[in-house]
């Protein structure tokens, strides 16, 4: 592969940062830079005519890309190109995001695109936009003109990304295609990891220069999931693998059509977040900016909240008079427990079966809007309205597709608040076509939506912010089960799940065990399972975590009694402002949300103590007064302490967290306390 060949000092002083239209001469390179100046991309084409680019950080080259398409039984668009044209524009605006880490969003970018054909008689032509941000760069295909009736069978997408070094990596890897994304991280230098590996995407790159550049996509609609392989023959590069199309056209062998589609076809965003800490990567809103704007007219009803969930707990309820599980009393109980604490939701769901009464994985037509004979529906939803309490519904997503109209209106009578759709662990066009139909009809009917069993977020929630959550991540339901190479969510994968995971989007996680153990004496159980770190480390997700329906999956006499049960219930679940206070891969995150005039701090070690002074630069009023719940390690796993804080401008937090431990606390402008 061909570099190319101007230099990053070069580059970004010949970086023109103002909106220009106009044709380049053919192979002549294009440059555009961040709007800081400090992030530079360079395109041309190579000896072949094949598209290539350079990115810059910091005047350092950190990654470079070889592009092109491949199809079946057309030609392909990979190289023996010439630039036929190109133009730049920038585009710097503010909206508003209904639901998000943040309630006002910047999307402020420089923008290439280049257009390109061959000497054919009938030429072959490739349009590749490129944006340059300042915390990233993201770049796209588009397959102008055609034959609407002609289907283009893509075959292949020959996207390669090359890091000049062997440099560390923090990825996961999965075994095919048909996935829900819940292994284990790891680290390896980029020419240690197994060639034969899948890699699924977010992943993230550290270079020997300590850029950080997390790769993933957005925007992805009617095309297939991508992951990464490494080169066989390289140490530093990698190469896009799609999901395979599981129904292709009749003669076509398996795995060899990944998107089946008709001209204009566009790509998702390719995506290289890039910084030098944890922080910008974290609060960025990159995978947002990139998706589609929202559809939705009015998003009123669109109310994040948390939510009670007994499946988790395998319906272990203590003292009660009546038998736990499946049953009206059961959810009754529940509701009473919500309405009691203020807590919005509570999700009906089944012990291994569908909350309707059927297998996991229906075996023959299933009716979603019938449930489980022990349960009485018309007298829940009576109950729940009169308590002031919404439900949501658990489903099987095959039981829901071939009703999907039917169920979704019957919901909506019921006053049913939501549902969370699971297993469908593919990311295939197909199944990436089925999230775009469930996002946009069950809005239609006023109902949110989590994505259990889920691909990776790529920025629907921007399109259809009633996608509120998405799991793609091993869940503290694993501390439930005892098997081989399960070690349960210990704390060093619930920091990867905040650091990793969450770069791409919002985090579905069963929050909010209270039998807490540390890793050293943890065994699975699937009755009133244990998790593993402290009470402040589980205190903690529901503020390092974005995740916007977040469950209570514990019991309620779990919570009742507990000191720190009304700041628990008390914390937002859609932040205006995030800020990254502190970040150690695999170690610590500390991270503040502002929702309104109050800041939410929060932090979570791994396996050493840590000893912090945190900023709070971002305080912008004189006095703050507030609570802090921090663990009592003298006490052991389960005991928090309440300080009360006050807090001047300009004041620093020093604070001490066992190891596997954490903290919660609020901060609120001492004028609004008074």
């Amino acid at each position: 592969m061909r570099t190319p060949t101007l230099t990053p000092a070069a580059l970004l002083s010949a970086i023109t940062l103002v909106v220009s239209l106009g044709t380049a001469a053919a192979n002549e390179p294009q440059k555009i830079a961040s709007p800081n100046g400090q992030i530079g991309l360079i395109f041309e084409l190579n000896a072949d005519g094949r598209p290539s680019f350079a990115v810059t950080f910091h005047d350092w080259v950190i990654a470079t890309g070889m592009l092109g398409l491949e199809f079946e039984g057309a030609a392909n668009l990979v190289d023996h190109f010439s630039t036929a044209q190109s133009s730049k524009s920038s585009v710097d605006e503010t909206y508003q995001a209904a639901v998000g880490k943040a309630s006002t969003i910047r999307n402020h970018h420089n923008e290439l695109v280049a257009t390109l054909s061959d000497a054919n008689p009938l030429p072959r032509e490739l349009e590749l936009v490129f944006r340059v941000f300042d915390d990233g760069v993201a770049f796209r295909y588009r397959v102008p003109g055609g034959n609407p009736s002609e289907p283009l069978v893509l075959s292949n997408e020959r996207t390669q990304l090359t890091f000049p070094t062997a440099n560390q990596c923090r990825y996961m890897p999965v075994v095919n295609y048909q996935t829900s994304y819940e292994r284990y991280y790891e680290s390896k230098r980029t020419d240690e990891i197994d060639a034969t590996q899948l890699l699924a995407l977010p992943m993230v790159v550290t270079t020997s220069n300590r850029a950080l550049i997390a790769v993933t996509e957005a925007d992805l609609h009617d095309y297939a999931g991508a992951y990464l392989a490494r080169d066989a023959d390289s140490t530093s590069t990698f190469s896009t693998r799609l999901s395979p199309h599981l129904h292709p056209p009749a003669g076509l062998p398996p795995g060899v059509a990944k998107v089946i589609a008709t001209q204009p076809l566009e790509s998702p965003w390719r995506l290289l977040m890039i910084a030098d800490d944890w922080g910008p990567l974290l609060e960025s809103n990159l995978v947002f900016n990139l998706s589609d704007p929202c559809e939705i007219s009015d998003c009123d009803w669109i109310k994040p909240g948390k939510t009670t969930f007994p499946w988790w707990n395998h319906y272990v309820l203590g003292d009660v008079d009546f038998e736990p599980g499946v049953n009206t009393a059961t959810m009754k109980h529940y509701i009473d427990f919500c309405a009691e604490n203020g807590i919005p939701y509570h999700s009906l769901d089944g012990l291994d079966i569908a909350w309707y009464g059927g297998p996991i994985a229906p075996q023959g037509p299933t009716d979603v809007t019938t449930p489980a004979p022990s349960i009485d529906m018309p007298e829940l939803l009576e109950y729940a309205q009169a308590k002031g309490v919404r439900l949501r519904l658990w489903m099987h997503w095959r039981a829901l597709q071939p009703q999907i109209d039917t169920a979704f209106a019957t919901y909506e009578k019921w006053g049913i608040e939501g549902v969370m759709v699971d297993f469908m662990d593919r990311d295939d066009q197909e199944m990436v076509a089925f999230y775009h139909e469930m996002a946009e009809k069950a809005a239609k009917h006023h109902l949110t939506l989590t994505l259990h069993g889920a691909y990776k977020p790529t920025g629907i929630e921007r399109t259809w912010p009633n996608v509120l959550s998405y799991e793609a991540v091993l869940n503290q339901e694993y501390n439930k089960w005892s098997s081989p190479g399960n070690l349960g969510t210990h704390p060093k994968h619930n920091l990867d799940a905040a650091m990793i995971r969450m770069l791409a989007g919002p985090l579905d996680y069963h929050q909010g065990g209270m039998r807490n153990v540390l890793p050293q004496d943890f065994v699975a159980r699937n009755a009133a399972p244990p998790v593993q770190g402290t009470r402040g480390h589980q205190l903690a997700m529901y503020i390092v975590y974005q995740n916007h329906l977040p469950m209570m999956a514990d019991f309620p006499a779990a919570y009742r009694g507990q000191p720190d049960l009304p700041f628990l219930v008390s914390i937002p679940c859609t932040w205006d402002e995030t800020r990254v206070i502190h970040s150690e891969l695999g170690q610590c995150i500390v991270i503040a949300r502002r929702h309104g005039v109050d800041w939410y701090v929060a932090g979570m070690t791994a396996d050493r103590q840590q000893t912090l002074t945190l900023s709070l630069d971002f305080l912008d009023q004189p006095d703050y007064t507030g609570e802090l719940y921090i663990d009592d390690p003298s006490a052991g796993p389960t005991n928090l302490i309440r300080t009360a804080l006050k807090i001047k401008q300009g004041e620093a937090l020093p604070i001490t967290l066992p190891a596997s431990g954490g903290f919660a606390g609020r901060l609120s402008p001492a004028s609004q306390s008074d």
